[in-house]
C-alpha cells in the first residue's frame, strides 16, 4: 500500500506529542553521533534504505544511523513520542490513517527545513534546491502554512491516475475515454459484458482523483478554493459538478469494492483490474511493484491515464503523489537530520531508489527509468495535462472534523446507498466553513 495518500484521522494528542525534548544519548560508545531514521515500508520496499545507508555510513564514518522501518510506522513511534524520545528524520507522508504527519503539522511541530534547499548535497558540488525540479517546493504539500518556509522535503514523486489494463482495451477495441460522456458510454459497454468499469483499493485512493477533478471542473483557482476553504465554496456549481460526476461514476463501481476498501484487503480490489474484472482504479505507479507477484490476466499491461476531460478538449490535471521526509522540532540530532536528508538528494542515493522504483524529483532523473516506468512519466510531457501538487491546508484542529474523511470516505456509503449526494455536499459543506474559521 501506499504512503503518502489515503485516509485521515487524529490518532495522536497534542499533549502527547508535545510531552517533551527528545530523550536518549547523542551518541553511541564508540563516540559516533546517532542518527534515529524512521521510515514506512510503502510499496517500494525496505532494501533500498538500508543500501543508501550503508552509502552514507561510508562517507560518514563518525555518524551511526539507526533505522526503524514498519508498515505500521507511526503505531512503532507514536508511543515513543509520546515519551518525548523523538526520530531525528522521519520518512512518512501525509494521507495515511494514523494522520501522524498532519497532527505534528497542525501542532506546528516539525523543524523548519528551509535552510536544507541552500545546503550543498554532500559529496557534489550543487544544493538541494538546484538539483529538484521545478515547482515541487513550495506548495502546501511542502510549506503547509502557506508561507516561504519548507518543512516537509519531497522525498518521491509520482504521477497518479487511473491505471488499466492496456492488453484488455487492445482485445475488445476499445479507445481509453477522453471525456466523462466517453467514459460512462464505455461503463454501459463493459457492463454488458460483465466488467465494472471502477473500483478503488481504499476510498483514501479517491484523493489524486479528487484533486485533478477539482481542477479539471473549475481551474486551478477553484482548486486553490477548496483546498483553502473558501467561504461556501462547496456550494458553488462547480462543487455540486465535481459531486455530480463521482457519484455517477461510483454507480459503475465493482460490487466487492466496498468490502475489500480497507488496509487488510484493498490488494484484493487493484486485482480486480489485473483479472479483467474492472477496467480503471485510482492509483500510482508504485502499483507495478506493490503488484509484481501477482497473477493477472493473459496479455496484461499496465496502463496510466489521466481523468476524462470535463469538456471536449478541456485541461486535464494530473496529482502527483509526493512522499515527504521531515524532522520534528523535538528530535535531538536536527544539524546530522538535516545533512542526512541534503544526502538523500544526492546522485548516488538517487540511483539507489530508483532500483526500486521510488523516483525523487531530481531533475534529470527520469531519463534513467525502465522503460515501463518511463512510460507513466511521459504523461507529464503532453501539453494538455498539467501537474497538481498539494492538498488541504493546514488549520488548527477542529474536533470531530476531517475534511478528507467526509470527501474520500463517503464513496463507500455512497456505493452502499447510506447516504446521498445532498447529505455528502452538505456534509462537507459544514466541514470546509468550520476549518475556514479555525484558520483554513
Amino acid at each position: 500500500m501506499r504512503r503518502s495518500l489515503v485516509l485521515t484521522g487524529a490518532a495522536v494528542t497534542v499533549l502527547g506529542l508535545l510531552a517533551g525534548c527528545s530523550a536518549g544519548g547523542s551518541g553511541s560508545d564508540s563516540g559516533k553521533t546517532v542518527l534515529k531514521v524512521a521510515a514506512l515500508e510503502g510499496g517500494y520496499g525496505r532494501d533500498m534504505y538500508t543500501q543508501v545507508i550503508e552509502a552514507y555510513e561510508a562517507s560518514h564514518p563518525d555518524i551511526d544511523v539507526e533505522l526503524q522501518i514498519s508498515k505500521s510506522i507511526e503505531d512503532e513511534i507514536t508511543p515513543n513520542m509520546k515519551a518525548g524520545r523523538y526520530p531525528d528524520v522521519v520518512v512518512l507522508g501525509q494521507g495515511r490513517k494514523a494522520a501522524l504527519t498532519e497532527t505534528l503539522i497542525k501542532d506546528k511541530a516539525l523543524e523548519d527545513l528551509t535552510p536544507v534547499l541552500k545546503e550543498r548535497v554532500p559529496g557534489e558540488d550543487t544544493t538541494v534546491g538546484d538539483k529538484l525540479t521545478e515547482g515541487i517546493v513550495g506548495n502546501l504539500n511542502t510549506n503547509p502554512y502557506g508561507t516561504d518556509q519548507t518543512y516537509l522535503m519531497p522525498m518521491y514523486y509520482a504521477p497518479t491516475g487511473l491505471f488499466y489494463n492496456q492488453g484488455l482495451f487492445k482485445e475488445k477495441g476499445w479507445k481509453v475515454p477522453g471525456t466523462w460522456d466517453e467514459m460512462f458510454a464505455l461503463g454501459d459497454t463493459a457492463k454488458k459484458q460483465g466488467i465494472p468499469l471502477f473500483t478503488y483499493p481504499t476510498a483514501g485512493y479517491l484523493d489524486s482523483y479528487f484533486f485533478a477533478l477539482l481542477a479539471d471542473v473549475g481551474g486551478e483557482q477553484f482548486y486553490t478554493d477548496v483546498m483553502t476553504y473558501k467561504k461556501d465554496v462547496w456550494k458553488t456549481a462547480n462543487a455540486r459538478k465535481a459531486l455530480d460526476i463521482t457519484t455517477r461514476l461510483l454507480g459503475y463501481a465493482a460490487p466487492a469494492t466496498v468490502g475489500y476498501a480497507n488496509e487488510q484487503d484493498f490488494t484484493k480490489n487493484q486485482q480486480l483490474v489485473l483479472d479483467d474484472k474492472a477496467l480503471f482504479m485510482p492509483n500510482g505507479t508504485w502499483i507495478v511493484g506493490e503488484m509484481a507477484q501477482a497473477p493477472r490476466a493473459d496479455g496484461f499491461q499496465w496502463g496510466l491515464t489521466p481523468l476524462p476531460a470535463v469538456t471536449t478538449g478541456g485541461k486535464r490535471y494530473i496529482t502527483t503523489s509526493v512522499e515527504s521526509v521531515w524532522v520534528p522540532s523535538a528530535a535531538q540530532q536536527k544539524d546530522a537530520a538535516k545533512e542526512f536528508i541534503a544526502y538523500l538528494y544526492s546522485d548516488e542515493a538517487a540511483k539507489i531508489f530508483a532500483k526500486s522504483n521510488a523516483i525523487q524529483p531530481v531533475e534529470g532523473i527520469a531519463s534513467s527509468l525502465s522503460a515501463e516506468n518511463a512510460e507513466f512519466y511521459k504523461v507529464y510531457e503532453d501539453p494538455s495535462v498539467a501537474a497538481l501538487v498539494g492538498g488541504f491546508a493546514s488549520t488548527a484542529p477542529v474536533e470531530g472534523v476531517d475534511i478528507k474523511a467526509t470527501l474520500f470516505d463517503t464513496a463507500n456509503s455512497i456505493i452502499s446507498g447510506d447516504t446521498t449526494e445532498d447529505k455528502w455536499q452538505s456534509a462537507l459543506h459544514e466541514a470546509s466553513e468550520k476549518l475556514r474559521q479555525a484558520g483554513g
